[in-house]
């Protein structure tokens, strides 16, 4: 796994929360810095995609284990 400078634990959140919560987190980050996040709705694969697309953040890996979905997510 990558090094990550920050950890946001959005499990049993759904859609919209564990974007909002990585929103926020985000806001409080230095550019460069990365957001690990960790999610259990299956749609957050798909929110995090687009999310990072609309707003310019790089998207550094999407994979899901043991029911888990993980995130790097670099700000921009």
């Amino acid at each position: 796994m990558a090094n990550f400078d920050q950890e946001l634990d959005a499990t049993g959140l759904n859609c919209p929360l564990p974007i909002l919560r990585a929103k926020k987190a985000l806001a409080d980050m230095q550019s460069g810095q990365v957001l690990h996040i960790i999610a259990t709705d299956p749609g957050s694969v798909k929110d995090f995609d687009a999310f990072a697309k609309q707003t310019g953040n790089e998207l550094l890996e999407s994979k899901e284990e043991g029911g888990k979905f993980y995130f790097l997510l670099k700000k921009a």
